[in-house]
């Protein structure tokens, strides 16, 4: 019986670019902090664009933005 991760198509190519690295072990400390980092990265981009869409400058209307925002 083989192994799924090594058969699948679509498994076998995220198991090789994320699982099965061709990194030497003393970067991959490094490997996993800069992905870490990456994706923490990314996040807040995504928040960032998020919060400028519902951004308003009208005073009034500001906190009903922000009860908006807390709602979504």
């Amino acid at each position: 019986m083989t192994n799924l991760r090594k058969s699948h198509p679509l498994i076998k190519i995220i198991n090789h670019s994320f699982i099965d690295l061709p990194a030497p072990s003393n970067i991959s400390a490094w490997w996993n902090f800069g992905s870490l980092l990456g994706v923490c990265l990314i996040h807040q981009n995504i928040t960032g664009l998020f919060l400028a869409m519902h951004y308003t400058a009208n005073t009034t209307t500001a906190f009903s933005s922000v009860t908006h925002i807390c709602r979504d």
